[in-house]
């Protein structure tokens, strides 16, 4: 799947889509249902806000100050409303594929032979400590840039490999968090660009395919017209950039979650001669390491 040895950018970038070439069924079909279900549970609560949406688009030149003010605080209260759900819905399948993709990957790297089954069973254990990880990760980011971007960035990248570390690591919470730190140390600003590298592909990514389900739902009708009003919001415009989402999220979910996999196996082969280890588990026979061995997963 990946060179057994230290990995360059290229490596990383090319292991995370070898790995979808080569289960593509397993990866893509298991990211397909989570972005499906993440989508349809997302579209219900864009659905209840229509209603609003549409009183405010209702709202004519005659219209009151207060009633304009009236509309958009409704607006403004259904939004906030919605996206409590919304986040839980994206931190709850963000957990279930970076625990099951963790899993895969492990096991492909190792060249061992990986099904739903066996990396649902291995996976299972670790997702309620991964859902606190993923929780603690997202809270301290936030919290960060609550103060300011450069902040953000630190937490961002030094915990970056938390998710990983305790999946194949199987320690504790607080040992996850400690571990990525301990990796992230001294390569602080290749990991945050390999995880930049990563989301910036993710982007264009998305935005190419999102782009065109987009336009057909008219979220940009009037966009270059100074007299348009706001564009009406639809069940069918709703419906058709949700179907945009799932293909995007099918491609784009897997594949940073992967990254950030190989990159989690890079920094332990780069400072802890996991290379060695790792060949020595799939088979290879390698020299005896000059440094304490590290058990592979």
């Amino acid at each position: 799947m990946i060179a057994l040895r230290p990995l360059n950018v290229s490596d990383i970038l090319d292991g995370a889509i070898t790995a979808i070439r080569r289960y593509p069924l397993l990866i893509l079909g298991v990211s397909a249902i989570v972005a499906v279900i993440s989508a349809g549970l997302n579209l219900a609560a864009s659905l209840w806000l229509v209603p609003d949406f549409e009183r405010v688009t209702r709202l004519g030149p005659a219209a009151t100050q207060q009633q304009q003010l009236d509309a958009l605080y409704s607006m403004l209260g259904s939004t906030l409303t919605a996206l409590l759900p919304s986040l839980v819905i994206t931190m709850l399948a963000q957990t279930f594929l970076t625990g099951f993709l963790t899993v895969v990957m492990g096991k492909a790297v190792l060249g061992r032979p990986v099904d739903f089954g066996s990396a649902m069973r291995e996976a299972a254990p670790r997702l309620l400590p991964l859902l606190a990880v993923t929780v603690l990760y997202a809270l301290a980011t936030i919290v960060a840039a609550a103060f300011c971007l450069l902040p953000a960035v630190l937490p961002y990248v030094f915990w970056s490999l938390a998710g990983p570390a305790l999946v194949l690591e199987r320690g504790t919470i607080g040992q996850a968090f400690t571990r990525s730190r301990q990796l992230v140390s001294g390569m602080f600003w290749r990991v945050f660009g390999v995880l930049l590298l990563a989301a910036v592909i993710g982007w264009v990514i998305s935005a190419v395919i999102d782009i065109p389900f987009s336009v057909g739902s008219g979220a940009f009708s009037g966009l270059f017209d100074p007299q348009a009003t706001v564009p009406k919001v639809t069940t069918g415009g709703l419906v058709l950039q949700s179907v945009g989402t799932v293909i995007a999220s099918t491609i784009v979910m897997p594949f940073t979650a992967l990254v950030t996999v190989a990159l989690y196996i890079d920094q332990r082969m780069r400072r802890e001669g996991m290379d060695i280890e790792l060949a020595r588990a799939a088979g290879l026979n390698p020299p005896e390491p000059p440094r304490p061995p590290q058990q592979a997963w």
